[in-house]
């Protein structure tokens, strides 16, 4: 499914994407597997109507990036949580991580 999605010139729904596939699976299958990718972040998604259409995301960064969101959104403490991470960074990732706060304005 991901290889179908990086060649996709455009977002794909569920169906868009189980039409594509060499071995057919079924439409649920197909879409339980696309929500897992997204909460794992190879892909996004945006609404298209009543269903979504799916991205392959090419940047790891962004992927990364997704990532973290996920895991902050599910914890309890949110605060405690980057303290923690922010306690355990090296010189270097501090001063990068002050550095690109001040260019964002954060």
């Amino acid at each position: 499914m991901l290889a179908i999605l990086a060649r996709a010139e455009a977002s794909l729904t569920s169906g868009e994407v189980a039409q594509r596939l060499e071995r057919p699976l079924a439409y649920t299958t197909v879409m339980t597997v696309l929500s897992r990718l997204h909460d794992k972040g190879a892909v996004s998604r945006v609404r298209n109507g009543r269903a979504y259409a799916y991205s392959f995301q090419r940047d790891e960064a962004a992927r990364r990036a997704a990532q973290m969101h996920r895991l902050l959104d599910a914890g309890e403490d949110r605060a405690r949580v980057l303290a923690q991470f922010v306690g355990e960074l090296g010189q270097e990732d501090e001063a990068l991580l002050q550095q690109l706060l001040r260019e964002t304005g954060g």
